[in-house]
């Protein structure tokens, strides 16, 4: 999402920095003349001033602008030390994390975004010692106070700053610790919710041992004090985290990520006619339709952005990719559309799409990559896996053996199904995993992905193009990548031994009713081996 008039998007892929200068018309954008603009997951994103984005762990809310009244979307997080040092070499995970600031950006229409300020600086996050961890994050107005409240994790307690602006300087107020409340000083996780249509805000929050329950309280005022005015629990269960909130069509949902640490998670959400519950179904989170096949592209539930424009209500989902320490491919922020069956929220699992936010609309953008797990960084461990999560498949991928050792958890006969990309392979492929195909005996085997139209997605009939980077050993008798749709069948076979990492090309791949198959095939020998990353599958 680089959004300026002339803007650069820059990031170390190929082992080359690319600098990308796009000029474009764009007029000053406000609610009166807001117009389609694009949201481009799997980059890291730039102000409309060319400058890097750096928000994690925050939330978006409307507020008015101090200067003209006029209101905008306020957008916080946290801007990590390990962000920068990922983005200019995202082919090393960093460790750490550091904190540096929670930011401030606005915006009118979701997509171009002004850095306004350091709305909570290192100094007043720490003036009353080191903060430890410092992140989930959210602000709320407080109308008796009239001030602008932030309420943050702080070590092993909350941290509640106020600002008289929106953006800003926001000072230490309090910190609270959740023990009488929760029985933890600290919160598992937690996000901050309003309710435009009450105007009232909530802290939603985890357990913090455990994270197996989750609360919702009420933020107000005590004692002339920003505090929480109650504590609801709403659920009590398995372990979840991400906690974060958002309201459609009058009722509420609550939604969560799995105990997966940094890496990603499927979308769980509970849901429910009042803020206050009874949530269901009771104490077990669904799995949001469309997040299983590539675990939520990639992300942990971040908080979400519900717009109700003037021809549609829209929900954002916005999740956070932690790849400063978890390296999980490209960009911090990844958003798309959520898409309803009745109360059944659907995930649009997108790399590209396009949003009108004054009308609520969006759809496909033409660039769109249509594989889910292109690039094997939903899968974090080593597959098949023993631990949590317990699995033996790639997400959104089938594995069919007709010939060679089966998958299974038996670690000492089971193939491998993906590769650790080292930090110079990672100069020209994304992440730190890959596909793998080998064997310890001589095998037959494919890999595949089958790409459908979903009732709020349509694979539109046309002619596309494939890629992939593969490099393979010697000793295959049969390797090939190949697309297939209605009967017809496209396939680039490889021929000799390829070292270093290639990008394979198939062109004009004819799709037809909404459905095609990609993959690879292979016949090798005993250690024959290939690794593939970074499938795209787009529409000429």
């Amino acid at each position: 999402m680089n959004t300026s008039v002339n803007f650069k998007l820059k990031y170390l892929r190929h082992g080359i920095f690319f600098i990308l200068n796009v000029a474009l018309t764009i007029l000053e954008v406000v609610p009166g003349n807001a117009q389609p603009l694009n949201i481009k997951n799997d980059v890291f994103w730039n102000t409309r001033g060319g400058q890097p984005i750096y928000s994690q762990g925050g939330g978006i809310f409307r507020f008015k602008a101090p200067a003209t009244a006029t209101e905008k979307f306020y957008w916080y997080g946290v801007h990590y030390k390990g962000a920068e040092i990922y983005r200019e070499s995202p082919n090393k995970t960093v460790p750490g994390s550091g904190f540096e600031s929670v930011t401030c950006y606005t915006s009118t229409d979701m997509v171009n975004w002004t850095f306004e300020s350091d709305a909570l600086t290192k100094t007043d996050a720490t003036q009353y010692g080191r903060g430890g961890w410092i992140g989930r994050l959210g602000v709320a107005y407080v109308k008796k106070l009239n001030k602008y409240a932030m309420l943050v994790q702080h070590g092993s307690e909350v941290l509640i700053a106020v600002s008289e602006h929106p953006a800003g300087p926001f000072k230490w107020h309090q910190k609270i610790s959740m023990l009488d409340r929760i029985g933890t000083s600290n919160t598992g996780d937690q996000t901050v919710f309003t309710d435009e249509d009450t105007g009232r805000s909530y802290l939603v929050y985890s357990y913090g041992k455990g994270r197996n329950k989750i609360y919702i309280s009420e933020i107000g005022v005590k004692n002339g004090k920003v505090d929480l005015l109650d504590c609801i629990k709403i659920f009590e269960g398995a372990g979840r985290e991400g906690n974060c909130m958002f309201k459609y069509k009058g009722k509420y949902y609550m939604a969560a990520s799995n105990l997966y640490g940094w890496d990603a998670s499927l979308a769980y959400y509970l849901v429910a006619d009042h803020i206050n519950g009874p949530y269901k179904p009771k104490n077990d989170m669904l799995v949001m339709d469309g997040s299983n096949k590539d675990y939520a592209h990639v992300t942990q539930t971040g908080f979400f952005v519900t717009l109700k424009g003037t021809k549609q209500e829209t929900v954002i989902y916005c999740g956070d990719r932690w790849s400063d320490f978890a390296g999980n491919g490209l960009g911090y922020n990844q958003w798309v559309p959520l898409s309803f069956n009745g109360d059944r929220p659907f995930f649009n699992s997108l790399g590209s799409w396009d949003l009108n936010a004054k009308t609520g609309e969006w759809n496909v953008a033409s660039d769109n990559n249509f594989v889910l797990n292109g690039s094997f960084e939903a899968d974090r461990k080593k597959m098949p896996s023993p631990v949590k999560p317990v699995q033996t498949f790639l997400m959104g991928w089938e594995t069919v053996v007709v010939k060679g050792n089966k998958v299974s958890l038996d670690s000492t006969t089971s193939p491998t199904l993906n590769h650790t990309n080292s930090e110079e392979e990672r100069k020209i492929v994304i992440g730190e995993r890959s596909l793998h195909i080998s064997d310890s005996v001589p095998f037959e085997r494919k890999v595949y992905q089958t790409i459908s139209s979903t009732p709020y997605v349509k694979l539109k009939n046309g002619l596309y193009t494939l890629k992939a980077f593969l490099r393979c050993s010697k000793g295959f008798t049969k390797l090939e990548v190949y697309a297939e749709s209605s009967g017809k069948r496209v396939a680039y076979p490889v021929k000799d031994e390829i070292s270093e990492w290639k990008m394979i090309e198939l062109k004009n791949i004819p799709v037809k009713n909404g459905k095609v198959e990609i993959g690879f095939a292979a016949n090798g020998d005993a250690g024959a081996s290939c690794q593939i990353d970074d499938v795209s599958l787009v529409l000429q």
